[in-house]
């Protein structure tokens, strides 16, 4: 389908009709930047779905984190029930980065457990965007990041069908050219079976395989259900396109191994005469064990170091991410910008830092560096006509916008924004504790927001012994603990969450009344003025929503955040009087995330009989949880010693399951 379908009960209300015909009109008039500020619970995905599908042109959504890529996915998928809509976020559960400590002399080898069905996704959606105009492709910051070449990529599609010369033979050899595997007993995606005149291939990016019936060329094909193995239609041509990203032909690797090679030369001859025999000895033997593995296999471990000259860019030159994959007209949508934007602004200088590092001892090649994400320069060069979301802009979208700003303050509910107010530090959880009591009472919710991690699981197992039914939520937790908590909250299965920062940007649960702010006035990254009209807009989307700030002191970002809050109250009043309106607390359906959480399939792993003295058995899980929150912080500080010291630890726990196969829990999201 080559056009965009807008499927919505609703109709442009409130700011919704001028906001999106100011978005349009500016974007017609070929204006690059422009910031949408609309305020919580006025619609702004309703909008950026009617400017989409008015202009239909393809669209790249960025979000800052993976819940709420996740949300919004759901909302698209809703919004576009006959259109492509993809999800494309990182597809490591754990992800421990290779890393060189020179201090102790420790080298840290990369460690990731990669999910299967997110990498699934990711293909699906590189996949729908060369093939369907009308596709939305909802990501987290990682699309900045290399994944190759599309022009390999979509090269190295095969197309059949019927009556197509084609023999067996020459299937099966170009199957496993795009790194198709042949597995005759484990049939899944990415993989092939041969049966006397059939081959059956489960495409990396479809729900259903293909079977392919030969003769001297192609006589039909069949998608086929992989669970019941029926028939589920004929088809007359299918592509099917390569199970990796990163894709290289013969030639190519030819070619990257002699460059590679040269380069390895090149280095070894400069740390020689620099006196570095020991860090050009290393690096020479680590070198040519990956050439034999390239030349053998077509692939070494840390292929993506090599990746610059695998795909022949010259030295320096940015990498292929997500977004060379869109046509040139495609729309960007930054979602929650005052976030995502500093974002990707650091993601090239943390990545470089841990390289140069390796570079240095002899661990890497230059041309490592040449593996990264997009710099901030790049992104702002090649991306296309954008559009920031965000009910709290920053500095930076408000500075290159102008006056390319379209406020969307009115909600159509009538909504107005939360009633705020302020008590003393002093016996702040015993107040807390009566507010809550109220909102159980009417069946309602309370986020309650702490300053660090360890404050918030205490406070909700203080909340828990005292009767009032809690949970927490923080970014130790994968991406799918997460949505399944947000889940049980918003279904009641408990009435408190506590967190810190992951309830701040464009959580949508209209069940929350109340959302109370501890220790208000800490001035800080926490507590700024973006922070807390973000916080307090939680409660934007219940017609009884209050904000409490407990706080002994009325900070500068306190008076500026309650300053525009008063602000847009006054807006949405002024308008609900001149029209009559009563507001209404928004009726959401449950998102529910069935297709992400397919991606729960685990890996298993055979360990040999170890004995850990000091780890009591019946806590055997509770402490691997620990533990792995523990390297999860570790690895997130760059504290990459500690992370691989838990990791080994981790291990030997998990020896003691003797004999068993244990499932390897995901660790990182």
């Amino acid at each position: 389908m080559d056009k965009f379908k807008l499927v919505s009960p609703f109709r442009p209300a409130g700011d919704q009709p001028a906001a999106i015909e100011g978005i349009l009109k500016a974007l017609r008039a070929g204006e690059r930047n422009q910031t949408l500020l609309g305020v919580t619970g006025s619609g702004k995905t309703f909008t950026v779905a009617s400017v989409i599908a008015e202009l239909n042109r393809p669209a790249l959504i960025i979000s800052p984190n993976k819940v709420l890529a996740a949300q919004l996915y759901s909302e698209f998928k809703t919004f576009f029930p006959e259109n492509s809509v993809e999800y494309f976020i990182s597809y490591y559960d754990y992800y421990q980065p290779e890393a060189y400590l020179p201090q102790t002399d420790t080298y840290i080898e990369k460690d990731a457990s990669i999910n299967e069905h997110i990498d699934k996704l990711r293909l699906k959606a590189t996949a729908s965007i060369l093939n369907d105009r009308a596709t939305i492709v909802v990501a987290s910051v990682s699309c900045i990041y290399n994944i190759g070449s599309p022009e390999n990529f979509s090269g190295s599609c095969l197309y059949l069908k019927p009556g197509a010369p084609a023999s067996r033979a020459e299937l099966t050899s170009k199957l496993v050219g795009i790194y198709y595997e042949r597995n005759e007993v484990e049939f899944s995606r990415g993989k092939f079976r041969v049966r006397g005149g059939l081959i059956d291939v489960f495409p990396a990016d479809t729900e259903v395989f293909y079977r392919v019936r030969f003769s001297d060329k192609i006589e039909k094909i069949t998608a086929m259900d992989p669970l019941t193995q029926d028939p589920v239609r004929e088809e007359r041509e299918v592509s099917i396109y390569p199970a990796k990203h990163f894709i290289s032909d013969g030639e190519q690797i030819e070619k990257a191994v002699s460059s590679i090679r040269k380069e390895m030369e090149e280095r070894c001859l400069f740390l020689e005469k620099n006196g570095k025999n020991l860090f050009a000895e290393r690096l020479k033997q680590r070198t040519l064990y990956d050439l034999e593995m390239l030349k053998q296999a077509g692939y070494c471990h840390g292929i993506e170091n090599y990746s610059r000259h695998l795909s022949g860019r010259p030295p320096g030159s940015r990498p292929m991410s997500l977004m060379d994959y869109f046509p040139e007209d495609y729309l960007l949508f930054i979602d929650e910008s005052h976030v995502t934007a500093p974002q990707i602004r650091g993601m090239y200088e943390g990545d470089r830092s841990r390289k140069q590092t390796l570079i240095d001892f002899g661990f890497r090649l230059p041309s490592a560096l040449d593996n990264r994400p997009l710099k901030f320069a790049e992104f702002e060069k090649i991306r296309p006509q954008t559009v920031f979301v965000s009910a709290t802009p920053g500095p930076y979208e408000m500075s290159i916008c102008g006056k390319n700003i379209t406020e969307q303050i009115i909600r159509p509910t009538g909504l107005v924004d939360p009633e705020t107010e302020i008590y003393p530090l002093k016996n702040q959880i015993g107040r807390l504790i009566e507010e809550i009591g109220a909102r159980v009472a009417k069946k309602e919710r309370t986020l309650v927001l702490t300053l660090t991690k360890k404050t918030a699981e205490d406070l909700s197992a203080f909340f828990r012994e005292k009767k009032i039914k809690a949970s927490y939520i923080h970014s130790s937790m994968d991406t799918m603990e997460r949505l399944d908590t947000l889940d049980k909250f918003r279904e009641g299965e408990f009435d408190v969450l506590v967190g810190i920062n992951l309830l701040r940007e464009g959580l949508d649960i209209p069940e929350v009344s109340l959302v109370a702010i501890l220790n208000a006035d800490n001035e800080g990254y926490l507590r700024s003025e973006t922070t807390l009209v973000q916080i307090s807009g939680r409660a934007a989307r219940n017609k009884c929503g209050k904000v409490i700030l407990f706080a002994d002191r009325l900070t500068g970002s306190m008076k500026n955040a309650l300053r525009e809050m008063e602000r847009r109250r006054g807006i949405q009043l002024a308008h609900n009087k001149k029209h009559g309106i009563k507001p209404q607390t928004i009726k959401k359906a449950l998102i529910r995330y069935e297709e992400l959480r397919k991606r729960k399939d685990s890996k298993t792993v055979d360990f040999y009989e170890s004995v850990v003295r000091s780890v009591n058995p019946q806590n055997l899980e509770r402490t691997l949880e620990e533990l792995g929150k523990q390297m999860e912080y570790a690895a997130d500080n760059l504290n990459f010693e500690l992370a691989a010291e838990l990791r080994d630890r981790i291990y030997e726990i998990r020896e003691m399951k003797i004999g068993k196969k244990i499932e390897i829990k995901k660790l990182r999201d």
